[in-house]
């Protein structure tokens, strides 16, 4: 798999300017905001499945659907992904960037409005679900857009500090999310949150949409994409068309990789609250508290996961951090089921060791040209996440009645992949690393 590298910067290397810090935290925030509106809903899973679904419903089968309209959302996400990538690459990065903004601001706003089972019967469900897609949509288009602008903007050399900041910012609004759920479950009673403020957090989402797309603003168009506007570079075809037919093996690996970080984040992060309630009997309070420090330790790794892969190179960085995510995070949920009261210690070093997913988007952004660079890095990203992203918690839940252990077996075992593909990065970056090396200086 060869590196394609935003060449404006290779001949001349230069430091981080200011211009690129607020790029950088601009972007960052942004994205924070955004993915905040996508993942709150996960943290209300259970009070929208009783709300939404009727009342005489198994509890298995509501929980089931429930973590169904989840999914749809991953589901969406290629169609959105590709959509906003194409003209991505075609007509601007900013103009994409913005536009996801207005995509996930709208939809999370009336889902705070939306009347429940109760009022308009099956017609809530379903409510739900088209919001649900929509906001697919408009993340399927974030996620990739924000890595590919970051990168392109600074030098070369620091490619992977700033796709790990962004995604740092990714996990923040995962982090805004925790600590709001955890705000409204130690503020308002039971009673209370299923009555109205469980929608608190979806209209809170809206402002935030609102006020993402006025800092967007003052974000410039990448120098990668003004210069081969000015060129007259950009992809004469349909860009997938030319991923699809030029790129199968960096498709290959960044689907791979994206395996890896959705299981990382959804199972980890994302699951392990509802885990850890339904299987061990904590407290709401208590694991939400210890899920807000594990967030806090991922978006610290993410940024620590992308300084290391510029220095070291991808292969090692995959190799050392797949292995220490999977010797975390077995230790961690074998030791919770036999003791509950390092939780928050042990979560949070797994939290930290889950910052490999930060490291990611560095080998995806370097696996595609810059004029299919959205493109390539939307559809193997997205269309990876939408299967493996969408039905984990599904997955999971159905191993969990044969296995009480099943997260902690399906982290490992993708770390383990995790840990090959490393090799494998190693083995075909090492020749290259040492021309880069000698170009950059």
């Amino acid at each position: 798999m060869i590196p394609h590298h935003n060449e404006a910067d290779l001949s001349t290397p230069r430091p981080l300017n200011r211009q690129d810090y607020r790029t950088l935290a601009l972007a960052a925030l942004g994205g924070a905001l955004e993915f905040y509106d996508f993942i709150i809903f996960v943290f209300f899973a259970l009070v929208i499945g009783k709300l939404f679904f009727p009342p005489d419903m198994p509890d298995w089968l509501r929980q089931f659907q429930t973590f169904g309209i989840f999914a749809a959302g991953y589901l969406a996400r290629p169609l959105g992904g590709i959509v906003m990538a194409h003209f991505g690459d075609k007509l601007g990065r900013k103009r994409m960037f913005t536009l996801s903004i207005v995509l996930m601001a709208v939809p999370t706003l009336l889902m705070g409005m939306l009347p429940t089972y109760a009022s308009i019967g099956i017609a809530a469900p379903l409510a739900l679900l088209a919001l649900r897609i929509l906001q697919g949509a408009a993340i399927g288009g974030e996620v990739p857009g924000a890595w590919v602008f970051v990168a392109e903007h600074v030098p070369a050399r620091h490619t992977g500090y700033a796709c790990g900041t962004l995604t740092a910012g990714l996990t923040a609004g995962i982090l805004l999310g925790s600590l709001l759920a955890t705000l409204i479950n130690s503020s308002f009673s039971p009673a209370q949150i299923s009555n109205w403020a469980w929608r608190l957090p979806f209209l809170v989402g809206s402002i935030f949409g609102l006020l993402a797309m006025y800092l967007r603003q003052w974000l410039q168009e990448t120098p990668v994409f003004a210069e081969m506007q000015a060129r007259k570079t950009l992809a004469d075809e349909l860009p997938l068309k030319t991923v699809l037919r030029e790129h199968k093996r960096a498709v290959i690996i960044s689907m791979l990789l994206t395996w890896l970080l959705s299981a990382a984040i959804v199972v980890v992060i994302l699951m392990t609250p509802t885990y850890l309630q339904k299987q061990f009997g904590m407290d709401a309070a208590t694991t939400l508290k210890a899920n807000s420090l594990a967030t806090i330790a991922l978006t610290a790794g993410c940024m620590l996961a992308g300084r290391i892969i510029d220095r070291m190179g991808s292969g090692l960085t995959f190799i050392v951090g797949s292995l220490l995510l999977g010797a975390c995070s077995y230790h961690f949920y074998t030791s919770v089921a036999s003791d509950g009261s390092q939780l928050y210690a042990l979560y949070s070093l797994t939290g930290f060791s889950v910052g490999i997913v930060g490291a990611v988007p560095f080998v995806m952004v370097r696996a595609f040209p810059p004029a299919v660079r959205f493109s390539g890095l939307s559809f193997s990203y997205n269309v990876a996440y939408a299967i493996f992203g969408g039905l984990t918690p599904m997955a999971v839940s159905l191993w969990l009645k044969a296995d009480p252990l099943a997260p902690a077996h399906y982290v490992v075992s993708l770390c383990g992949m995790g840990a090959l593909l490393g090799v494998y990065l190693l083995l075909t970056e090492s020749p290259q690393r040492a021309d880069r090396t000698s170009t950059q200086h």
